[in-house]
């Protein structure tokens, strides 16, 4: 039976939504695992939506909260407001009590990617404080380390992404993730396949 990954992600302007395509390539690149992407609910009207610029949704359908169950690993995505997650993914993780009450993430693998607007704009914390959501739920976090090498320490150019996992910058908007920024993606989703596989097979 196929290992079974989950890319569930929100994005308002569709640079998490690019990180989240490279990420199925590199989780479906390996053998048994059968990587979907998803988007979690927009909690904006979109008339509101349409006054910040926001382009239409792409086609990957929206998940509920319980079929998160069916996952044997989920790698959540979400852009960065003020160092933290964006409040549409913060009310999809308010929506999972019932999840928590049966225990039913309890034990599986996540992992965590993001794009924030500048250098100092939460690469690191926007995903260190989403770890909660994952701790109170029992999942196992799976960083993505260091393990994309030596181009993690690259200071020729500007990169997103951190050991935390795969990270674009969005600035006003108008930049787009970057050949490394796309690798570093598909490699964490290769990397976090890997994973889920291995525990899944010791289960």
């Amino acid at each position: 039976m196929a290992v079974k990954v989950y890319v569930v992600y929100y994005s308002m302007y569709g640079h998490v939504a690019k990180l989240a395509e490279e990420i199925k390539k590199g989780a479906s690149s390996v053998e048994g695992v059968e990587a979907k992407i998803w988007q979690v609910p927009e909690t904006l009207p979109e008339e509101v939506l349409g006054k910040m610029g926001a382009p239409p949704k792409l086609d990957a359908p929206t998940i509920t909260p319980q079929e998160l169950a069916e996952a044997d690993g989920i790698l959540f995505g979400f852009p960065t407001r003020f160092g933290m997650m964006a409040a549409q993914m913060k009310a999809f993780f308010d929506a999972t009590g019932g999840l928590w009450r049966e225990q039913s993430l309890a034990g599986k693998p996540a992992g965590i990617f993001f794009s924030t607007g500048t250098q100092g704009g939460g690469q690191e914390t926007t995903p260190l404080t989403a770890i909660t959501q994952l701790t109170h739920h029992g999942m196992v976090f799976v960083p993505v380390g260091y393990t994309f090498g030596a181009k993690m320490f690259n200071m020729e150019q500007v990169q997103g992404g951190s050991p935390y996992g795969a990270g674009t910058f969005a600035a006003d908007g108008s930049r787009w993730p970057t050949e490394v920024e796309l690798e570093h993606a598909f490699h964490q989703g290769k990397y976090f396949a890997g994973i889920a596989k291995k525990l899944k097979g010791s289960a």
